[in-house]
């Protein structure tokens, strides 16, 4: 069975830099939202009915084969620093962390899927892919949803679909998302023309954690805004060729920085390259512009001694709570900044003889 502090040594599925256009894709999510039937949603339920949902849920999935050494945590249970930790990993929300009475967490052994428990639906079930994956995302968590069906009676009705807490996710209650890294469009001032335009076609552009967050590292997170009227085949297409548009819009920005203005492009990396390479104290959001820059140039063939994996892996392993969990101790502010710095250099230590 999983442990949290086992996570802290494992690469997330969606960080390892594969998939379908992953130089400007980071990762591909779907998310379910499902609620027991005859139960209120979790903001009106009483504790019992809370944690009789937790109970319910640990049961069925405990025999599902696809959760063989899942494990369930009750986010009461957990400190801060650990709460923050599972967010940072995007296996939930700020909201569940905020207010973790009567809420649990599910995280698959590869951490692909997870389940929160009782945050605005009684469950809200994710999968997380690398690269431009939704097909193949909605094949995991079709797959599970199916499964979990046949254990627990949900909230359908044949005219409205799934019913939600909030009535946007009523119908399939589906979201899918996609994580773009989009660096060319911000230089060349184009992201807020690109982002205009989705949203007048329904759908919304978050930050690197979602709901409620501002863009960091260039990164931007696109999802449908609508769930009501439409087949979970819509939804898919739907976003895929915006995604799509968006890719080749970024690919053309970089093109053009290639072209028309390449010694400034490289300066800007090689520059960003060597202030991680060699700074000792350095802040989060400091840190999250300077590796964009260096992803960039992993993309477009500047740096060629680093792997996107590693890039895509230190924008997580940077953050507050993932530095405290790598001490095995709380940090201070400075004390993160100079710790940060420090797993920088290690990551991006030059090879032996090179």
């Amino acid at each position: 069975m999983i442990r949290l502090d086992d996570l802290i040594n494992h690469t997330s599925e969606w960080l390892k830099g594969t998939g379908p256009y992953s130089s400007i894709v980071m990762s591909s999510r779907i998310r379910l939202a499902r609620n027991f039937e005859k139960l209120p949603f979790p903001n009106k339920a009483a504790k019992k009915v809370l944690a009789d949902i937790i109970e319910t849920v640990q049961a069925a999935i405990n025999e599902l084969p696809l959760f063989k050494d899942a494990a369930l945590f009750k986010i009461s249970e957990l400190d801060n620093v650990d709460r923050q930790f599972l967010v940072e990993r995007h296996l939930m929300s700020h909201e569940h962390a905020s207010h973790p009475e009567g809420k649990g967490l599910v995280i698959s052994k590869e951490e692909v899927v997870s389940v929160m428990i009782n945050e605005e639906d009684h469950l809200r079930i994710q999968v997380m892919q690398s690269g431009l994956n939704l097909f193949e995302t909605w094949k995991i968590i079709s797959s599970f949803d199916d499964a979990l069906a046949q254990k627990i009676n949900f909230a359908f009705l044949p005219e409205w679909g799934y019913l939600t807490a909030c009535p946007t996710n009523t119908g399939t209650g589906m979201r899918g998302s996609v994580m773009l890294h989009l660096p060319a469009l911000v230089m060349t001032k184009q992201i807020n023309k690109v982002l205009a335009a989705i949203s007048k076609l329904s759908f919304t552009s978050r930050g690197f954690y979602g709901e409620g967050t501002q863009a960091s590292g260039n990164f931007f997170q696109i999802s449908n805004q609508v769930s009501l009227g439409h087949s979970e085949d819509e939804i898919m297409q739907n976003i895929d060729g915006i995604i799509r548009q968006v890719i080749e819009q970024e690919e053309q920005a970089r093109q053009a920085l290639l072209l028309q203005n390449r010694p400034m492009l490289e300066d800007k990396i090689c520059r960003s390259y060597g202030v991680l390479r060699n700074a000792h104290i350095i802040s989060s959001q400091e840190t999250a512009e300077l590796l964009s820059m260096v992803r960039l140039g992993i993309d477009v063939g500047v740096v060629k001694d680093v792997d996107k994996a590693t890039m895509n892996e230190l924008f997580i392993m940077i953050q507050p709570a993932h530095l405290q969990k790598i001490e095995g101790k709380k940090l201070s502010a400075p004390e993160r900044d100079e710790k940060r710095a420090k797993l920088i250099r290690s990551k991006l230590e030059k090879p032996q003889g090179r």
